[in-house]
């Protein structure tokens, strides 16, 4: 049976998982928080070299909480770790979180992206957006959203081109649902150097992405990175969150973040660089008996599909801002 999407090709398929998004135009900044309906058993994995994230030791195999009420992925650089506390206000006031004694502490971990230095940017004065935008973006969450400049997007590059947020979901023939949310703004490429192909072309379901361009006959260049960023280390990052409604302990939520991050080994190159903080979340929204390693092996497989495809999704997505070029005024006519 051929591979297929969920109804909406979003993260949104997998029971239990809602995403809202807001942004700062002027600053050209936002941020994109995905909310468990009910608390979701959750771990991360981060590879690249200049992360940015809060609550992420928690989140560790052997530690005490296992469920999260929400993630957050967010633009501002360290200045945006603040969203989360703008999203554990609203949850506190719905009366959402960790019981501890008789406090409720929402548990909301963060990954941030830097989009500081994007062309035509207005900095704020006065106290940053981000608690703020974190609370509009949890009170609107839903099943459908923006892709591209959108949310943690709004303020993304990827390489020389205008990166975004992407998300797609796959439906597992065992009825299982698998969805991935990212946001890209990678010091990498998503396309071929010598022809501007998306790298992970292959990956695509059918009709899911835009023509591509031929392979050049020619050797593709090993050390061309023409099409990478600036060099200015801890200035890109690509975050994300991949779900599942499989039922998953903390340990099985950290192998399936350790294999989604292989979706972005797919999608960009190169990746997990010195330049980038790298950082995957995955969510389990399923009750039950634990998944099987078998299982779980196809579901961590699905997983980086899923997140590669997610990439290619928030480039096409994606519109020229700031003079920075989209993938279709770059590449498109080439296709």
């Amino acid at each position: 049976m051929a591979a297929r999407a969920g109804p909406r090709n979003l993260i949104t398929d997998v029971p239990g998982i809602l995403i809202g998004q807001a942004e700062d135009q002027s600053g050209v900044t936002g941020t994109t928080v995905v909310l468990a309906e009910a608390s979701a058993v959750a771990s991360v994995d981060v590879r690249g070299g200049a992360p940015g994230s809060r609550e992420t030791e928690l989140l560790a195999p052997g530690t005490l909480v296992d469920r999260v009420d929400a993630v957050v992925l967010s633009g501002g650089s360290a200045f945006g770790l603040d969203t989360a506390a703008g999203v554990m206000d609203w949850l506190a006031a719905a009366g959402r979180g960790l019981a501890v004694g008789s406090a409720i502490v929402p548990i909301v971990p963060a990954a941030i992206l830097f989009d500081l230095g994007f062309p035509g940017r207005i900095a704020w004065t006065g106290e940053p957006p981000y608690h703020g935008l974190g609370h509009q973006a949890v009170a609107v969450a839903a099943g459908h959203f923006a892709l591209g400049n959108a949310g943690a997007g709004l303020g993304a590059r990827t390489g020389r081109l205008k990166g975004g947020i992407g998300s797609a979901s796959l439906a597992l023939s065992d009825g299982v649902m698998v969805g991935a949310i990212v946001a890209v703004n990678s010091w990498g490429a998503v396309v071929r150097p010598d022809c501007g192909r998306f790298w992970a072309a292959d990956l695509a379901l059918a009709g899911e992405i835009d023509r591509q361009p031929a392979i050049s006959d020619a050797a593709l260049d090993p050390e061309d990175f023409s099409q990478c960023g600036a060099a200015v280390p801890g200035a890109n990052t690509t975050i994300a969150v991949v779900a599942t409604d499989a039922a998953l302990d903390k340990g099985g939520c950290r192998r399936l973040a350790i294999m989604a991050q292989d979706g972005l080994a797919r999608a960009i190159r190169p990746v997990h660089t010195p330049f980038d903080g790298d950082t995957v979340f995955a969510l389990a929204t399923g009750a039950g008996p634990q998944v099987e390693p078998a299982a779980l092996t196809r579901l961590g497989h699905a997983a980086a599909d899923c997140l590669a495809r997610a990439v290619m999704r928030a480039v096409l997505a994606a519109k020229p801002l700031g003079g920075v070029p989209s993938w279709r005024q770059r590449w498109g006519s080439a296709a």
